[in-house]
């Protein structure tokens, strides 16, 4: 079978998947446990791979710099403007500005455990706080 026919293929057999009902996905699983021995699970996760120029494959690396990205200051906005204040070493000038417009980058690329630490800062000051 060519690549495009494999394509063609696959693509035909996802949609059908996604269209099953409910009964049908039911039925479905119960025919692969009981005549193929495969159990099918609710948390199957897909991992990407990438493929190397020797033709290995490879799971993607872990990520290790992080955004801090404050998306709310909760009841508590003074408390929050002071926390980046004093993290940033900025005025209060541009602190406010930083919480005026949200969701805002406090700080960029910051290795995993600092952007945790900054985050848990901004949470104990009454804001709500994520992660990129």
């Amino acid at each position: 079978m060519s690549e495009i026919n494999t394509n063609k293929v696959i693509k035909k057999l996802a949609e059908q998947l996604v269209n099953l009902t409910i009964k049908e996905v039911k039925e479905l699983v119960d025919c692969l446990k009981e005549e193929h021995g495969i159990e099918p699970t609710a948390q199957a996760s897909i991992v990407p791979v990438t493929s190397t120029e020797e033709g290995t494959t490879e799971k993607p690396t872990e990520k290790t710099n992080f955004d801090v990205i404050l998306t709310n200051v909760g009841p508590s906005k003074v408390k929050v403007i002071r926390a980046i204040k004093n993290k940033k070493g900025i005025g209060i000038k541009e602190a406010h500005a930083l919480v005026t417009n949200l969701p805002q980058t406090i700080e960029s690329g910051l290795p995993k455990e600092e952007a945790e630490k900054l985050q848990k800062e901004l949470v104990e000051a009454g804001g709500e706080v994520k992660l990129a």
